[in-house]
């Protein structure tokens, strides 16, 4: 695979700005960060829709707004709900959890039902929709079944975790794996040629980037923006940064 620019890194990146306790302010900063890297999305709550649209007025960065987050527990109808509402709000590109409940429990028709309802009113409003699957809870058949069971719904993205699946482990602390290569390579294996994947959780250097790019995935969720694209520039791959919008003094809208 030939070697990327460094726009075609930055738009393989969804800016995750999803920390529970992250303030206006820091999630104002951090879509400035977004603009300024010319990254695909800022992923962002959907409360946050209006204020990174403000920030990414006049350019190609998109806002990306998270469904059902982080466990995927709403019922179907509060979730159709909430993607259709974040999609005419303006976020282009849609996350949604699984049930992770449901999958357990193999109610395969339920779980194809929600995703199909959420994707049909997701495209209707002029929007795509990522599913997230939290790897780190499933099974190897549960994951090749969602890949399945995507495909014939015919989703844009599978995603593989939402950063925030945490696991006990066996010295008692919680904690995940995320995207993994052996779960990339299962995902890209077992869903339809023309739906992409996205890896999150775990992808925190450049290398990283590179290395699940080499395993088919076209975009990721990160927090490390700035510190991979930086090292990008340092190590000689084509193209630089945009200029930063010096002139631009983005706000929390009033009344937000």
């Amino acid at each position: 695979m030939n070697q990327p620019t460094v726009n075609e890194l930055a738009k393989m990146i969804d800016h995750s700005l999803l920390h529970p306790t992250m303030s206006d302010a820091e999630v104002l900063a951090g879509c400035e960060l977004s603009r300024d890297y010319n990254v695909a999305t800022a992923c962002v709550k959907p409360y946050h829709i209006k204020l990174a649209l403000n920030v990414f007025a006049g350019t190609d960065v998109m806002a990306c707004a998270v469904i059902g987050f982080p466990h995927g527990n709403s019922t179907t109808g509060i979730k159709v709900i909430e993607a259709e509402s974040a999609a005419l709000a303006g976020a282009k590109e849609i996350d949604m959890v699984v049930n992770i409940g449901k999958v357990k429990s193999a109610e395969w028709d339920y779980v194809t039902r929600e995703i199909d309802l959420i994707n049909r009113a997701v495209t209707a409003a002029g929007s795509i929709l990522k599913v997230i699957f939290e790897n780190d809870y499933l099974t190897t058949d549960e994951i090749i079944k969602l890949c399945e069971i995507c495909s014939a719904v015919d989703v844009a993205f599978v995603k593989t975790s939402t950063g925030y699946g945490f696991v006990k482990q066996a010295d008692g602390q919680y904690n995940y794996k995320g995207a993994t290569h052996e779960h990339l390579k299962l995902m890209r294996k077992h869903t339809a040629p023309h739906i992409q994947i996205k890896a999150a959780g775990g992808v925190r250097s450049l290398d990283d980037l590179l290395a699940v790019r080499e395993l088919g995935v076209t975009r990721i969720g990160a927090t490390a923006t700035k510190p991979m694209l930086n090292e990008a520039i340092q190590r000689g791959f084509a193209g630089s940064v945009p200029r930063p919008h010096l002139d631009v003094v983005a706000t929390v809208p009033a009344g937000y």
